[in-house]
């Protein structure tokens, strides 16, 4: 699935309550920019039974006190696969878009691990957190100045 076709999927699925759906269509331009910078349209993200995406915890090796969680995604179900340790946990594929805005979700995520050539688990690109929240909330306050430009355009005696 492209990236508009995945994107579109977001937004159609996307709580149809209030203004929900406005803003994910507001943030999908840094969705689809992050994507773009991906070499793959989906991954493989390591789940539970449970449907719960397996969380990483890594250490630094010098300085014991520092951790960040990630969440591998993989370039092929193979590689996926030969990460698997526990019984419980499967290989599936997820929509990168989608990949991407599940990590402003899920709360302890520090950042994304995409294994980018297959069979090669030694170099990935790590999108962080942080960086994806500072570009989503520049989407965000566009959204807020266009969505307040259109409310004082409304006449005061409407009613």
């Amino acid at each position: 699935m492209d990236l508009d076709r995945q994107i579109q999927t977001l937004i159609k699925n996307s709580p149809q309550n209030g203004n929900t759906a406005e803003i994910v269509e507001a943030i999908t331009p840094a969705l689809k920019l992050l994507a773009q910078q991906l070499q793959h349209l989906e991954y493989y993200i390591l789940q539970t039974l449970s449907h719960n995406w397996v969380l990483t915890t890594l250490g630094h090796r010098n300085k014991s006190e520092l951790e960040k969680s990630v969440i591998y995604a993989f370039s092929t179900q193979k590689d996926a696969s030969s990460s698997i340790v526990e019984d419980n946990v499967v290989a599936t594929p997820v929509p990168v878009v989608y990949i991407l805005f599940q990590m402003i979700a899920i709360e302890p995520l520090d950042s994304l691990v995409f294994f980018e050539q297959p069979g090669n688990l030694t170099m990935a690109t790590e999108v962080k957190r942080e960086d994806v929240q500072k570009l989503i909330n520049i989407y965000l306050q566009q959204y807020q100045t266009s969505s307040n430009s259109h409310s004082s355009k409304i006449p005061p005696d409407i009613a």
